[in-house]
C-alpha cells in the first residue's frame, strides 16, 4: 500500500497574524514509490511540478554523461543504457526530489499516511488531524515516570538445556549422556 507524506507550505507574508495556521487546502500529499511519468518524460514531469533546480541538475547531468560517453567512444547501446538508467533513477527518486524541493522552499513535513490513493490519504490525515485538535484540550499530558515490568526469576539452567544449535559434547541429540 502506498505511503504519502504531507507537507505544509510556509506561512504567507500577507498573513495578519505571524503564528496563523496555513489553510489545509494548500497542503501537498506526496506519494512515495515509483512514478511512471517521471520515468518516461522526466523533463516534462519536472517542469509540470516546478522543480527548476532538479530540472537544471537533470539536464546538466544528462548532457555531461552523454558527451562523456560520446568522447570516450562508447557504443550507442551503452549510451542508451546509461540514459535508461538515469530515467529509471528519476522514476524511483521522483518523490524524494519533490520532497527535497519542498523542504528547500520552506515547507514543513507534517506526517506520513498509508493509504490506497491520494483521496484516502487526505481523509485519513484530516480525520487524525481534526481528532488530535479535539483530544489535545481533553487529554491530560502523559506521566513522565517510566513504568517497568517485574523480571521473571526462572532459577539456574538445568544440565539438559541446550543453548545454540549444538548440544554439549558427550551428550546424544536427545540430551541423554552417551
Amino acid at each position: 500500500m502506498p505511503t504519502f507524506t504531507i507537507h505544509e507550505p510556509p506561512p504567507r507574508k500577507t498573513a495578519k497574524k505571524p503564528g496563523s495556521v496555513t489553510a489545509p487546502e494548500r497542503f501537498v500529499f506526496v506519494r512515495d514509490g515509483f512514478h511512471f511519468w517521471a520515468f518516461v518524460l522526466a523533463p516534462l514531469w519536472l517542469l509540470v511540478r516546478r522543480l527548476w533546480l532538479a530540472l537544471l541538475i537533470y539536464v546538466v547531468l544528462t548532457i555531461v554523461i552523454g558527451v562523456g560517453l560520446k568522447l570516450t567512444g562508447v557504443s550507442s547501446t551503452a549510451r542508451i543504457v546509461a540514459e535508461f538508467m538515469i530515467a529509471l533513477g528519476i522514476g524511483f527518486e521522483a518523490a524524494s526530489i519533490r520532497r527535497w524541493t519542498l523542504a528547500r522552499r520552506g515547507w514543513k513535513t507534517l506526517g506520513v499516511v498509508v493509504a490506497e490513493d491520494a483521496e484516502m490519504a487526505e481523509r485519513r490525515f484530516f480525520a487524525a488531524w481534526a481528532g488530535d485538535d479535539a483530544r489535545a484540550s481533553v487529554t491530560p499530558p502523559p506521566s513522565t515516570t517510566p513504568r517497568y515490568s517485574t523480571p521473571i526469576n526462572r532459577g539456574a539452567p538445568s544440565p539438559s538445556d541446550v543453548i545454540g544449535l549444538f548440544p554439549e559434547p558427550g551428550h546424544s541429540p536427545t540430551g541423554a549422556p552417551r
